[in-house]
């Protein structure tokens, strides 16, 4: 990408880069420490997962990080191209910062859902600056859901050797996330970011609200990950298994976090881990911090 004129592009500077390059830093960083999360890597074991461990994320957290100001310039560079072809454009980065992943972790997969979610709302929220268009959660899921436009229709195409997603899409009908993408993440839109900032306003502590919201994520998501190590079974297990914890009043003091530990157990046995759940409590985590004021945090859902 050609060197660009930081000064001359509206509302992105110096300060809003660094600003949401660090923010997709620490939502990563708030998703992996989050301690215990049901079949995932956190602070207490590996969940379902013996490839991959707590420092692996930190490492590809840091070198991830590295190439999300590429994407928030990219998206102000081609701010004048029609939203849809946007995305050609940006599959460079995204590929530089896989390589950067596997390097760091020296070869494992730990962010590869991120990349792809988070370099999408950066390359936006870049082009938004740039344009001096309002910026909040719903104008970004829209100008995604625009960009995407047609991803999930690759996954219909026959090959000899089908990728996980072309098999359970064409198999099920499951989108992942591709889906997400081109639905503008509206599962994040409409459900987890406004359960998660109701639990913030009621005073719920930030931890037990994340976890919680990503109980509910467990609950509602057609997790590609969690039916491609369980079957269609091992997906409607853990959806039920989360919607019957969420029944059950949710997560109200501590010691409701021995039930989280024990559906932590079961995932670890039946090998599930819900990383595609992960991936978009991530993205709920960073739109409930937008955004970028130099007064404060304006609200997510609008600037009204």
């Amino acid at each position: 990408m050609r060197p660009i004129m930081i000064e001359h592009l509206g509302l992105l500077t110096q300060d809003t880069v660094h600003y949401y390059s660090q923010l997709g830093w620490q939502a990563m960083m708030s998703e992996v420490n989050l301690t215990p999360k049901p079949g995932l890597v956190d602070r207490l074991n590996t969940g379902a997962h013996k490839d991959m461990a707590l420092t692996d994320f930190h490492l590809s957290a840091n070198a991830i990080a590295q190439h999300f100001p590429a994407f928030l310039l990219a998206g102000a560079e081609y701010k004048d191209l029609p939203i849809q072809q946007v995305l050609a454009k940006i599959r460079p980065i995204g590929i530089a910062c896989e390589e950067s992943m596997f390097q760091a972790t020296k070869g494992v997969n730990t962010h590869k859902g991120s990349i792809f979610s988070l370099g999408l709302m950066l390359t936006v929220i870049g082009r938004q600056l740039a344009l001096g268009t309002p910026l909040n959660a719903a104008s970004i899921s829209q100008e995604i859901a625009h960009m995407c436009q047609g991803i999930t229709a690759e996954l219909t195409h026959k090959t000899a050797n089908p990728t996980a997603g072309q098999r359970l899409y064409q198999s099920f009908g499951l989108t992942g996330a591709r889906g997400e993408a081109e639905s503008g993440y509206r599962l994040v839109i409409d459900l987890s970011l406004p359960y998660y900032l109701k639990q913030l306003i009621e005073g719920k502590p930030q931890d037990i609200a994340l976890l919680e919201t990503l109980i509910l994520l467990m609950a509602n998501n057609d997790d590609t990950n969690v039916a491609n190590r369980g079957g269609i079974q091992g997906l409607s297990w853990l959806k039920n298994r989360a919607q019957a914890l969420l029944n059950q009043g949710g997560i109200m003091c501590s010691t409701d976090l021995n039930k989280i530990k024990e559906f932590d157990n079961e995932c670890i046995t039946k090998n599930l881990s819900p990383g595609g759940s992960a991936d978009l409590l991530i993205l709920t985590w960073f739109l409930a911090r937008l955004p970028y004021s130099k007064t404060g945090l304006i609200s997510p859902i609008n600037n009204n």
